[in-house]
């Protein structure tokens, strides 16, 4: 516990440090969706047989599944454009709680809309995750960019089919990764990812948080966060620290994972939230077998 308040306190210091940079992000010139080409960026084949048995969405035909993500799109953009945030991280308390898949899924559905550009980053350093999901197989990726100066447009790749998506993959994994994520060097670079094109949305699919310090050490640089629990995994205890250690972070709701229920309103909602001590609205419905839900903070 005290390494994640150490982490916190020093990605909150070097940000300060920084913050000049975000000015000089802000004054270049706003660029449409329509214009931006990525010209350098890697295109790969894959094939929706692949994709499909990675239980990604573009693999599968219009259904209630591929639907929900959908809906979970539609309020995720209301929650970012509230206060018009572009930068949003997916985690979650442990390991093995779909948070990959979730922050996979959501890319693509917020990538289908006509008015945004997605930009997936994994940084989940100590175990990059994302490209096995397209099967991709790149050389570099975030690790190599923060150590070595690898130049970012060489490491991009675009999935063919996938109009809008582009995917950073997160490289060679790292032992330091809580120092890299909050280096000055990944400020930045999140700076530069956030204020380059302000149509696009730049996801992060972090480390758990309970496991080690990098994802509440990474909190400060993002605008928001979704939280994603596995019903029937998650302990009571894991999402409330997991939501204390998010306290400082502007946390736009949590996806229920994997939930034993089908119906978007069913009345065993209103025990299942209280036992995690979450007091959140239901927002949207289910994943079929992976059967999600987006909870968000009451006002007032």
């Amino acid at each position: 516990m005290e390494r994640i308040k150490e982490a916190l306190e020093r990605a909150r210091q070097e940000r300060q440090q920084a913050g000049g940079t975000r000015g000089a992000a802000m004054s270049r010139e706003a660029i449409a969706p329509s214009q931006i080409s990525y010209t350098q960026t890697r295109h790969a084949e894959i094939s929706t047989e692949y994709l499909r048995s990675k239980r990604v969405i573009t693999g599968h035909d219009s259904d209630s599944f591929t639907e929900a993500y959908r809906i979970l799109r539609t309020q995720t953009l209301q929650r970012l454009g509230e206060d018009n945030r572009n930068v949003l991280a997916v985690t979650s308390p442990g390991l093995s709680e779909g948070k990959t898949l979730t922050a996979i899924n959501l890319a693509i559905s917020l990538a289908m809309e006509v008015s945004y550009t997605v930009l997936l980053v994994d940084a989940d350093l100590r175990h990059p995750n994302v490209h096995t999901y397209f099967g991709l197989e790149p050389e570099f990726g975030l690790s190599d960019y923060l150590l070595s100066d690898k130049p970012l447009q060489e490491l991009l790749v675009h999935p063919a089919g996938i109009q809008g998506l582009v995917i950073l993959p997160g490289g060679k994994p790292l032992t330091n990764s809580a120092e890299m994520l909050n280096s000055p060097k990944m400020s930045r670079l999140v700076d530069e990812l956030k204020m380059r094109y302000p149509s696009r949305i730049v996801l992060f699919d972090l480390p758990p948080l309970l496991t080690t310090a990098d994802a509440i050490a990474f909190a400060p640089y993002v605008d928001s966060a979704l939280l994603v629990l596995e019903e029937g995994k998650t302990s009571i205890q894991d999402a409330q620290h997991a939501t204390e250690l998010l306290k400082d972070t502007h946390l736009i709701g949590a996806v229920l994972n994997k939930s034993l229920s089908n119906s978007a309103n069913d009345s065993q909602l209103d025990w299942k939230l209280p036992q995690w001590d979450i007091p959140w609205n239901l927002v949207v419905g289910k994943l079929r077998q992976w059967t999600g839900r987006l909870f968000h903070r009451k006002s007032g």
